[in-house]
């Protein structure tokens, strides 16, 4: 989200006057004060200082064609153009005899001024293109008159694109692309133009400073070379571990169009030499099977140069992957839907770029156009080579794992647990859960509505159902025990699943500290648990080892009167 103006001038001031500068010229034939502001105040955003000299407006002839003007003593590394299109709707006007040349002979007069910058400097010239105006002379007829003003607006643009392919130091501010996006009435207000001779009003004044910014930043080689993908919910609808390869979200129907028209985004920015990497929490081989096997797939293996899939945290696998790819944090973009797992990665990498993605998949891929996460300024066929030697690179690599400490970023949460027997609010989640999960349970035992019920009325059975919360929002109902009495000393783990977005926070070890203490609640010494392998759950196997249980039997046991309760940083709700 931009800025507003007011935020954008108050950065001004914290700009360190030691820091390096690069020198910006604007030239505008309208009044460019406030996009002055708006520059320097977003450069400093961004990690840069703009040294600006702005001209008189009207002067921009004047500046590049007088060699001794102040515009060629400033000398800049950047000459910024903005002409006005109702500047150049009253030049048209003007121009009775020759209207059809009209577009033609003012891009002549733009390559003019472009040649006497490039004679007398090395600055790289950003020209703003021209927004459209309607002037309804013609209505929508205007496009079979040539000589109207609509057609002759839309041929100057399309003749600057042009000029900008054939001349290496041309680059073009897209101002038409943010009057689409946003509109005029946002973009332009007629009574301040005609009191102030502004012609961009203050709300899109950051909009059209951080386009100009990302231009000069894409010269100055600070951009974006990666793009890190979360897989479920966010490359396609749904978890594979517990969906299965049939169920997951992508195609032409449904939500599942927009997985399929963002995987086609992706797929383009590879293409361009944008490298795409996996950081996914799954199995790996589970995560590949999409790729590799489900028909509406638009992304193949071959389109990753990097595949992360386990189920460490994802800071750490972040590191793993810049350490093969060896680029700089702050030229990677990390996508994902959970927001745990954005502000995990923001908290221990804060160079990353972690966009804030909307809950909403259908709205992914207008949010990420309005980033414009991947400004360039140069383009070659080689670069869309770029992905396999990346891969190549990846096999050579074998990269030492840098574990980052979560400890600190865990306790900020805040997180808090609702620990309840099962009831009637919860019954139909614990039911859905234990249907849906596939990768955390531990003997994947399934429940209908009905038999949660029956054990809530079960003498024999202990339940517990857990939610979790943090500052970031309310996960729901993340986590199912249930307990059986085999008798007056053993209590059985008869079910334990749990949602895997939750993994890696503690949650494994608070529920056990509820079981222990329920356990002991009604008398019991030993706790018993089970591991069944399923075709999904591998990555449980070791669970009850890891949480101290002794092996006997083919069974797991623990003994409640030795029980140490595991520190964790999740408290219960009433607590």
């Amino acid at each position: 989200m931009a800025k507003t103006f007011t935020q954008l001038k108050k950065s001004t001031t914290k700009i360190p006057q030691n820091s390096k500068k690069i020198r910006v010229a604007i030239l505008g034939d309208t009044a460019t004060q406030f996009l002055g502001i708006a520059l320097k105040g977003t450069a400093f955003d961004e990690g840069q200082n703009f040294e600006i000299y702005e001209a008189d407006f009207g002067q921009i002839s004047r500046q590049i064609m007088d060699p001794t003007s102040e515009y060629f003593d400033f000398n800049p590394e950047y000459t910024l153009i903005f002409e006005a299109s109702h500047k150049l709707l009253s030049y048209y006007y003007k121009s009775y005899d020759d209207q059809i040349n009209f577009a033609r002979n003012k891009i002549n007069y733009i390559e003019e001024l472009y040649q006497n910058i490039q004679n007398r400097t090395k600055s790289k010239v950003v020209f703003c293109n021209f927004p459209e105006i309607d002037s309804q002379i013609f209505g929508n007829f205007s496009q079979k008159v040539e000589s109207s003003f609509g057609f002759q607006q839309r041929k100057l643009n399309y003749l600057l694109a042009e000029l900008a392919l054939e001349r290496s130091n041309f680059f073009i501010a897209d101002l038409c692309a943010i009057q689409n996006k946003f509109g005029r009435d946002l973009m332009f207000s007629p009574n301040i133009y005609i009191n102030t001779e502004m012609v961009l009003s203050l709300d899109i004044l950051p909009i059209v400073a951080q386009n100009l910014v990302n231009v000069i930043s894409a010269i100055e080689g600070k951009f974006k070379k990666c793009l890190i993908l979360d897989l479920d919910n966010t490359t396609w609808g749904g978890i594979i571990g517990d969906d299965g390869l049939e169920n997951i979200q992508i195609g032409s129907l449904g939500i599942g169009k927009a997985f399929t028209e963002f995987q086609q985004w992706v797929k383009a920015l590879q293409r361009r030499g944008i490298i795409i990497a996996v950081c996914s929490k799954n199995e790996e081989d589970k995560a590949k099977e999409p790729f590799e096997k489900h028909p509406d797939m638009v992304l193949k293996l071959d389109d990753i140069s990097v595949f992360v899939a386990n189920w460490e945290n994802k800071a750490d696998n972040i590191r793993k992957i810049q350490n093969i790819l060896n680029i700089g944090f702050d030229s990677m973009v990390f996508l994902d839907d959970n927001p745990f797992e954005r502000n995990l990665v923001r908290e221990n990498i804060p160079e990353v770029c972690v966009p804030e993605l909307p809950e909403d998949p259908a709205d992914y891929l207008e949010y990420l156009y309005e980033l414009n996460l991947f400004e360039t300024a140069s383009f070659s066929e080689n670069d869309a080579e770029r992905t396999k030697q990346y891969q190549v690179e990846s096999e050579r690599v074998t990269a030492l794992e840098s574990y980052t400490n979560v400890d600190e970023f865990l306790k900020s949460l805040n997180m808090n647990s609702d620990v309840q027997e099962f009831n009637n609010f919860t019954k139909p989640r614990v039911s859905q859960l234990s249907q849906r999960s596939n990768q955390f349970n531990l003997r994947t035992v399934r429940y209908t509505e009905q038999e949660v019920q029956d054990l809530i009325q079960s003498d024999k059975h202990k339940t517990l159902s857990f939610t979790l919360e943090d500052k970031y929002g309310d996960n729901g109902l993340i986590c199912v025990v249930v307990l059986e009495a085999l008798n007056n000393e053993d209590l059985f783990v008869e079910s334990w699943f749990m949602s895997c977005r939750v993994l890696k926070r503690g949650m494994e070890e608070f529920t056990l500290n509820q079981i222990v203490e329920t356990a002991k609640k009604h008398g019991f010494k030993n706790i018993i648990g089970e591991y069944v392998e399923s075709a999904k759950n591998q990555m449980v196997q070791n669970h009850y080892e890891i949480l101290g249980f002794k092996a006997a039997n083919n069974k797991w046991i623990l003994e409640v009167a030795d029980y140490q309760e595991q520190e964790v940083n999740i408290k219960t709700k009433n607590n």
